[in-house]
């Protein structure tokens, strides 16, 4: 298998700085998890500018046309279906989890373990999107489902356990 390092594509193209989180998903370890940290600074600047969750969802809509694009121009670079360095699928994923919860620290902490849970676990029908879909729609898909999942827990506590999301 090639290593992320090896890419065909410059650090500087658009592609490979889309697909690993501008070099968030070639540091060492647990790509996925960095990604999914990169993904919050990011998403805190967008919550400050435009204070609306419908802005975080619809960025996260946005980019994953061309996180598509970027993640099969990485993986057609390194020769690879799904390189680990891409994490422009997490960055998807994790936007859409935090747009469901509440802008606290602990509302915060919650989406990014719940979104890394199911995306590491890939329960179905995650893991059959995970197994039979290719190409840059397929790596950005699973990630989608899995916050999809996310959402929903997510949006379940907001309703039935909000006093969670308060620090005393």
């Amino acid at each position: 298998m090639a290593d992320a390092h090896k890419s065909t594509l410059s650090f500087w193209h658009p592609a490979h700085l889309m697909a690993t989180w501008f070099g968030a998903g070639l540091l060492p370890k647990a790509p996925g998890t960095w990604g999914s940290l990169a993904a919050l600074p990011f998403a805190y600047v967008l919550l400050l500018f435009f204070p609306s969750p419908i802005i975080l969802l619809g960025a996260a809509c946005f980019l994953f046309i061309p996180g598509c694009w970027a993640s099969a121009a990485y993986a057609t670079s390194l020769g690879t279906p799904d390189p680990g360095a891409v994490v422009v699928d997490e960055v998807v994923g994790q936007w859409m989890v935090l747009a469901i919860a509440p802008f606290t620290p602990i509302g915060w902490l919650l989406a990014f373990l719940l979104f890394r849970i199911f995306d590491v676990l890939k329960p179905w029908p995650i893991s059959l999107a995970d197994a039979h879909v290719k190409g840059g729609f397929g790596i950005m898909i699973d990630d989608v489902i899995a916050a999809i999942f996310g959402m929903a827990i997510m949006f379940a506590m907001t309703i039935y356990a909000p006093q969670i999301f308060v620090l005393s």
